[in-house]
């Protein structure tokens, strides 16, 4: 009930979507008693933590619904949607400032998103967006490493997210493009046949169109790898003929 309330902190939601998002697979006998004994267990705990004076004050019971009284950016997961929106638009033109939004919006992390939220549509998801947002936060830390030229850490970064997301064919391209760029050639090559391997080996897919660019443009040693653009460009045209 918490985290469905705090995903629209300062927005009421009626009794008819909590019931729903917190017992849908459930018969109830009285919906607005369930809620009250949920609203009570809440308040207890949210008791003397919040800052706000009261519970009753944070949790309010509004018209037909509940509504939890904070700012929305209290919400970790709304700051973190926030922080990771300001990097992103910083990215092409200050990558260093990026770099520190994008990495204060990952240490809001201390875990899997929702963990222990429930089964619910809402929660699920709220999940489902961090999840994937936060993959696209460590890309464009990533992108603003290479950017500054920071090719070391972004292959010490790059080298675990590949481990944890060995499909996840971005964080390929971007380690081969640091590993090229170190004069790590043959690892760049190598490391696009491995992937190659494995969507052939477990989804019967090829490399997208993108990393095979990626590929070529490696093997033909193109010097626009070295420029700035090589981090955000995608290429249209093949030169070389993957094998």
């Amino acid at each position: 009930m918490l985290a469905t309330l705090a995903l629209e902190a300062g927005r009421a939601i009626s009794h008819v979507d909590l019931a729903d998002e917190l017992w849908s697979d459930q018969p109830l006998g009285n919906v607005r008693n369930a809620l009250q004994a949920q609203a009570t267990r809440v308040r207890r705990v949210l008791d003397g933590k919040t800052g706000q004076g009261p519970a009753e004050t944070v949790l309010r019971a509004v018209g037909n619904g509940y509504l939890l009284d904070i700012a929305p950016d209290r919400v970790d997961g709304t700051r973190f949607l926030e922080l990771a929106a300001r990097g992103t638009a910083l990215l092409h033109d200050y990558p260093d400032r990026a770099l520190s939004h994008l990495k204060q919006a990952l240490e809001l992390w201390r875990g899997p998103a929702l963990l222990d939220a429930g089964d619910g549509l809402r929660c699920r998801s709220a999940a489902a967006l961090f999840d994937e947002r936060r993959l696209t936060v460590w890309e464009d830390i990533v992108s603003a490493r290479l950017a500054v030229g920071d090719n070391r850490q972004a292959i010490a970064d790059l080298s675990q997210l590949v481990a944890h997301h060995p499909l996840h064919e971005r964080f390929y391209e971007q380690l081969m493009l640091a590993l090229y760029r170190v004069g790590r050639h043959s690892d760049a090559l190598d490391l696009f046949h491995r992937l190659r391997g494995r969507l052939d080996e477990q989804l019967g897919l090829e490399p997208s169109d993108r990393l095979k660019h990626r590929y070529c443009d490696i093997l033909c040693q193109d010097s626009r790898l070295d420029e700035p653009t090589a981090i955000w460009a995608q290429r249209h045209a093949f030169r070389v003929a993957v094998q």
